[in-house]
């Protein structure tokens, strides 16, 4: 899905695609198990348990390195659809040809596809399932919401499925169509059969989703279409059928294939979509092709229509309709926009990454790709100058830490969605104000919106994973790779997630699941599958393996993987066979926990060496006793009269001995024992170095490497990083040995808050005091109701 923000573009608020967070409290074990679960998810005792018991076993399908096995195989389906926008009565028909492809080692005997619409029923599971608001405080918007979703009916009606021989027998199932098959299809062969439909477009205002129109006050819309036509579910080697319902959260599992779309629109409409314009001849100006010429080698956005143009497009409409045809190759879905409020810029760009996994530039790589944006008036301003520029810098920052981008486009458009994405095209939504101003948040809302919707171009449209049933693995792998693009867009860019000091008040909470839960049942939707996922990766990107290492790994998992369909496992592994580095403990801790980082130092001893020689030794201990502070008792008793004032004849021997005063015994000892030590051992004693026995509790119970700043009475500073194998044997406390020559003046643990650690107070030895600020104000006495009535009388008779 899309990338959730606070702002209003994609709030995850009431009624809106995915039903409200559950309020079940908080869990080590997610609620729903897979191939990729097992009963022990996680043993606090025992960190470092390898995840052979969790992760399936592997086989020739995938190997145990996280690679795809040499019998890996995917199911292929190819299209050919004709679709038609009615713009008055807001309605969509379509028609089908499907080409299925069994590539798969099973005889399938029926086949099951996708039919997203009908989460618009209104008995859909969506709907029954959808828990109360908050009536405490029920905004507007979200009244009208509940009321319009209960009386609108968007649901697919099926008017034929057949194959060239007759009609075909099929099932609906909530979000699903079974089809049953003439005869079986057996291994190698594919089966074609076609699909006749229509549905009613949801009003995005009243109605919202990833897809839909938006109406304007100057009477036109913009249509951003999505999830629109039977799509084949996904039949793999770990589920079979992937036919979950949608429920809203969990986004969609799909197949590669090739698309020939021939999309029907009002004759004076822009169309954007997935894949390449093919009868560009037939629906673009001459103008406008010699712009688009002129774009593919710019340094910079061209407009291929005007704003000037955009204005005059849109204060009439024109009669008739215009076919748009698209073809796209090896895509897994299909989605356009179209509108005649539309701008359109566009920039050519080198679609070529810096380099491959190996270091050496691709010389295959296909260099010319089409970033454009289509944005209506309404939105100009801020699209025209960010939009096409965002499109390309993504494309050149995760093309370095992946692959090649492959795609010969990749567009953004403006419209009602507030962010979502699909092969070669994006619905972003934030807009300036009316005036043609926006705020810092608008701004890098938009930025960041974009290079999140672009990227997930990567993950999942080429590196396919099961969006219905992992999210994290697309939106937190893509989160991730924002976090590193907007970091290099510009210095102190405001990113929200992928610095771990912005992870802790999730990470303390209760109410929250581990990342490996099921995509509808998480909870904290944005906060685990997007903002954890992607902090975990930053962590692991710099404290734990370092960027060298890491950058590697994920780039060979991004290779394996790409137009394939990775598991966790995969991932896991992956990382783990390119980086050399056991990660199981990573895993099992912020992938399969709800631990959080709390590391404390809760002391030290200083051990030095013990010379042996008295003269050194008992002069030591003198001074340590004369530095012993006096108590109250000794100092009040000072001037007592002591009964041996009185009669010294009590004195002995002893009232004048001191046991650290050194005696010609000690001395003989010494020599004995240095004229029994080897010459290195008598250097041993003299060695002036201070040993400093560190203390470290893992208060929150999640593994992380240990990093300490030491201070030194020089006001000199040091930094010891420790790996996580340090709690390998204790996961609570453990006592790290430091040396030095001075003495240890603080210690400090996690001195750049790189570990998400969750309470800092306790992170300094000696402790550090907290620091906070109070305010004063005036307890000013408001009016009492007597005084209300009075001013509101006084105010009346004052009115004409």
């Amino acid at each position: 899905m899309a990338w959730l923000s606070p702002a209003l573009w994609i709030s995850a608020a009431l009624f809106a695609w995915g039903p409200a967070h559950g309020n079940s409290g908080s869990s080590e074990v997610p609620p729903a198990k897979s191939r990729e679960q097992a009963t022990v998810l996680y043993t606090p005792s025992d960190p470092f348990r390898q995840l052979e018991e969790i992760l399936p076993t592997p086989t020739s399908v995938r190997s145990p390195s996280g690679a795809p096995g040499q019998r890996y195989w995917q199911q292929e389906v190819d299209y050919e659809i004709e679709v038609a926008i009615d713009e008055s009565a807001h309605r969509l028909s379509g028609s089908e040809t499907i080409t299925y492809q069994n590539n798969s080692p099973d005889e399938l005997r029926y086949l099951w596809l996708q039919l997203d619409a009908n989460i618009y029923a209104p008995d859909a599971d969506r709907q029954l399932t959808a828990t109360a608001p908050n009536f405490d405080r029920l905004p507007y918007r979200s009244l009208e919401r509940m009321l319009a979703s209960a009386d609108f009916d968007g649901s697919v009606k099926l008017t034929r499925v057949a194959w060239r021989k007759g009609e075909l027998a099929h099932t609906v199932v909530g979000t699903m169509l079974r089809v049953e098959l003439p005869k079986p299809l057996a291994p190698g062969k594919r089966f074609s059969f076609e699909i006749d439909w229509n549905y009613a477009i949801n009003d995005t205002r009243t109605v919202p989703g990833r897809t839909g129109y938006e109406h304007f006050d100057d009477g036109n819309d913009i249509f951003e279409i999505a999830q629109w036509f039977p799509r084949m579910a996904a039949y793999n080697d770990v589920t079979g059928w992937q036919h979950k319902q949608f429920l809203g959260r969990g986004e969609f599992t799909l197949e590669f294939g090739d698309y020939d779309v021939e999309i029907t629109v009002p004759a004076d409409h822009l169309v954007a979509a997935t894949g390449e314009l093919v009868n560009e001849k037939k629906v673009l100006t001459r103008e406008q092709r010699e712009r688009l010429d002129r774009a593919r080698e710019a340094d910079a956005p061209v407009f291929i229509v005007t704003p000037e143009e955009a204005k005059q497009n849109q204060a009439k409409v024109a009669k008739g309709t215009k076919t748009w045809r698209f073809k796209a190759e090896n895509v897994r879905d299909f989605a356009f926009a179209s509108s005649r409020k539309f701008i359109w810029d566009a920039q050519g760009h080198d679609g070529r990454a810096d380099a491959t996994p190996d270091g050496k530039a691709d010389p295959d790589a296909k260099r010319e790709v089409m970033a454009m944006s289509f944005y209506p008036l309404e939105g100009e301003r801020l699209w025209s100058k960010y939009s096409t520029r965002a499109i390309v810098h993504t494309l050149e920052v995760y093309s370095n830490y992946t692959f090649d981008y492959p795609y010969p486009t990749a567009i953004s458009v403006n419209g009602p969605v507030g962010g979502m994405e699909y092969p070669m095209i994006s619905f972003n939504g934030p807009r300036p104000e009316a005036d043609g101003t926006y705020s810092r948040r608008t701004k890098y809302g938009l930025i960041s919106v974009i290079i999140h919707e672009v990227g997930h171009n990567y993950f999942p449209m080429i590196v396919n994973s099961d969006e219905r049933q992992w999210t994290w693995m697309d939106e937190g792998l893509n989160t991730f790779l924002q976090y590193l693009a907007e970091q290099a867009w510009e210095p102190g860019y405001p990113s929200r997630r992928g610095e771990p000091r912005d992870i802790v008040e999730y990470m303390a909470s209760a109410h929250q699941v581990p990342i490996m839960t099921n995509s509808e049942s998480l909870l904290q939707f944005g906060n685990n599958a997007y903002a954890k996922t992607a902090t975990a990766l930053n962590v692991l990107r710099e404290t734990v393996l370092g960027r060298e290492v890491f950058d590697y790994a994920f780039k060979e998992y991004a290779r394996r993987w790409r137009f394939r369909r990775p598991m966790p496992s995969d991932f896991f592994r992956t990382m783990e066979d390119a980086s050399g580095v056991d990660l199981d403990w990573f895993w099992r801790g912020w992938f399969y926990s709800t631990l959080h980082a709390d590391q404390a130092v809760v002391g030290w001893t200083e051990y030095t060496i013990d010379s042996r020689d008295p003269e050194v030794e008992k002069g030591r201990q003198k001074s340590e006793r004369e530095a012993t502070p006096e108590s109250l008792s000794e100092r009040r008793n000072r001037s007592m009269r002591r009964l041996t004032d009185e009669l010294p004849e009590l004195k002995d021997f002893y009232n004048d001995y001191d046991e650290l005063d050194v005696t010609s015994r000690d001395k003989t000892r010494y020599r004995e024992l240095l004229d029994g030590l080897e010459p290195d051992e008598r250097t041993l004693l003299s060695r002036k170095e201070r040993f400093f026995a560190i203390d470290i509790e893992n208060v929150g119970g999640l593994i992380m490497p240990v990093i300490l700043e030491l201070h030194w009475a020089d006001g000199s500073r040091e930094e010891l990083r420790i790996p996580a194998e340090i709690w390998r044997r204790n996961a609570q406390r453990v006592t790290k040995l430091v040396m030095g020559t001075q003495a240890l003046v603080s210690v400090r643990v996690d001195p750049h808050l790189e570990i998400a650690d969750v309470d800092l107070a306790n992170n300094s030895w000696p402790p550090e005091p907290t620091k906070t600020r109070f305010q004063l104000y005036r307890d000013d006495k408001g009016p009492n109701p007597m005084q209300e009535a009075a001013q509101s009388a006084a105010q009346e008779s004052e009115a004409p």
